[in-house]
């Protein structure tokens, strides 16, 4: 992955918010792998400002429960990985679907495994690593009720800015859309 200085992801978000070109020619006129990574950019701009533009020296590490309350709230309301990072405050969504196929491919403990090498000794890490897993396990009843109602929290609002989106005069979904949820729905009838 190419990595952008925050004055050149600055430079082309302003161009495309001045609306002289779309993503897709911004990408090729600055030499973008992708035109969804400007995509990116824009969002994380609007709704995080300049900051989220900036490089991180670390990328914050999050907990199971996070990850996989993320996963549940895109299945459940079908929103993309974009918007799910918006929703959650991540400003890197390609995280989301590396989290996705981690899941699908070795379930939630996949989700727990650090990333890279390992250090060279376990004589500090082995208790840090215990008090987080004892920390995610001694959750109270009220806690995970609480979680689960800031869960729905989320969710209510994700449908209620989709439903005003739909009814802001598009007529709802587009043609392609619609001919995609009809042939999805009636593979599901044949089974």
């Amino acid at each position: 992955m190419a990595k952008y200085s925050e004055k050149f992801k600055l430079m082309v978000v302003k161009e495309y918010l001045e609306g002289n070109l779309g993503y897709k020619l911004l990408a090729r006129k600055h030499g973008v792998k992708s035109h969804k990574q400007i995509i990116n950019w824009v969002k994380n701009y609007e709704n995080f400002g300049a900051e989220s533009l900036m490089s991180k020296k670390h990328e914050k590490s999050y907990s199971v429960q996070f990850k996989l309350d993320v996963l549940r709230f895109m299945k459940r309301t079908g929103s993309s990985v974009i918007d799910s990072a918006l929703q959650f405050g991540i400003t890197n969504p390609p995280m989301i679907s590396r989290w996705k196929k981690e899941f699908l491919e070795g379930g939630a403990e996949a989700l727990g495994k650090p990333k890279g090498r390992s250090p060279m000794s376990d004589k500090g890490t082995s208790k840090s690593n215990k008090n987080k897993h004892v920390e995610e396990k001694e959750m109270t009843y009220e806690q995970k009720l609480e979680r689960e109602n800031e869960l729905l929290r989320l969710e209510v609002e994700y449908l209620k800015k989709k439903v005003a989106s739909f009814s802001d005069g598009s007529g709802g979904l587009s043609r392609k859309a619609q001919a995609k949820h009809y042939h999805s729905n009636s593979k599901k009838n044949l089974n």
